[in-house]
């Protein structure tokens, strides 16, 4: 979708308010996740050295920002997300199974499909991962992480609404989590794109889990795509929320169990990345140098939208977007940053 803006729209807070409002939030929700998933915070890198393969590569088509540095003689890329240099970290950190980091992460994704409501070019979130043991790479380790971030999220907002009251008249989250695989989605809704799917299913279900995301379905196409050398493809997924206001689905986090070196050699052959198998970050782990690890990325703007009420993601974040959107929200008087 395009900006869309629902009619008689009015935001709940006022532009200082909210600015208030993101600050609390963000707090009561770190300190809350960092609890349940007993994560532990860290700084993080903007950028990363160029060909040393800790950049997330994303859908393989995206170009990440990169210039040189004068007195360092090499170039660096500015993270597209923090996926792999988190797992190096835990490694230096010495961190034990059962203990995680978390860190903001903020970077520039300048091939971005579309700006719309959901979509910008800039994009900030908590990124965070743990160590795991051999026997947590499965399904139940998976969904039971996914319903403490999903039980985060709803005790942040209870706290919102407790502070703000004027926020009460938005829905509550759904706290009950129902997982569904991608192909199973598919089944269901053989017709659908894939985000139709997404759509039809979430508004059904409120707070839904697609299982499974990178590998192709039996239609010959994978629900999404998820570069080959992070997640493990079949114990990943994302995490979505029905928002009444734009009628639509959000996906707040994508997630998963991170491949391990079996995984990560199937899932280069099957990608045709095998060329990244000597870059630095892939060799150790394809050594069995790195932890067995879950992590993600958790949409902090989106997270935003969803407990303040807020019809465009320029809200609550300060971006760059086109003339239509511009415009367009000018004419509804929404405020961009």
């Amino acid at each position: 979708m395009k900006t869309k803006i629902p009619q008689n729209y009015q935001s709940c807070l006022s532009i200082y308010d909210t600015q208030k409002a993101i600050g609390l939030l963000k707090r009561l929700f770190e300190d809350d996740l960092a609890a349940k998933l007993n994560l532990y915070r860290v700084s993080a890198p903007l950028f990363v050295a160029e060909n040393s393969g800790i950049n997330d590569d994303l859908n393989g088509y995206e170009r990440p920002v990169s210039f040189d540095i004068l007195h360092a003689e090499r170039r660096a890329e500015v993270v597209q997300s923090l996926a792999k240099w988190k797992r190096v970290a835990l490694k230096r950190y010495g961190f034990f199974p059962g203990r995680g980091i978390y860190t903001d992460m903020d970077a520039i994704r300048r091939d971005e499909d579309v700006l719309d409501n959901l979509h910008s070019v800039y994009v900030d979130q908590w990124d965070w991962e743990k160590i795991i043991l051999p026997e947590n790479r499965n399904l139940d380790y998976l969904k039971s992480t996914v319903m403490d971030i999903v039980a985060a999220l709803c005790d942040t907002q209870n706290t919102m609404r407790s502070i703000y009251p004027q926020l009460m008249k938005l829905p509550a989250l759904e706290r009950n989590v129902t997982f569904i695989t991608a192909q199973e989605l598919e089944d269901r809704y053989p017709g659908m794109t894939p985000k139709e799917r997404e759509n039809a299913f979430t508004k059904e279900h409120k707070t839904v889990f697609i299982i499974g995301i990178g590998e192709k379905l039996r239609s010959g196409k994978p629900h999404d795509g998820r570069a080959p050398d992070y997640d493990d493809w079949q114990l990943n997924g994302d995490i979505l929320f029905w928002y009444d206001l734009l009628d639509c689905a959000i996906e707040i986090s994508s997630m998963g169990i991170r491949v391990d070196p079996a995984s990560m050699d199937r899932q280069l052959t099957i990608a045709g990345c095998d060329n990244r198998r000597e870059l630095p970050y892939h060799k150790a782990l394809l050594n069995g140098e790195l932890p067995l690890t879950i992590g993600g990325g958790i949409g902090q703007s989106r997270v935003s939208m969803l407990l303040l009420g807020k019809a465009h993601i320029g809200e609550v974040q300060a971006s760059v977007w086109d003339e239509e959107t511009e415009t367009t929200c000018a004419r509804a008087g929404v405020n961009l940053l």
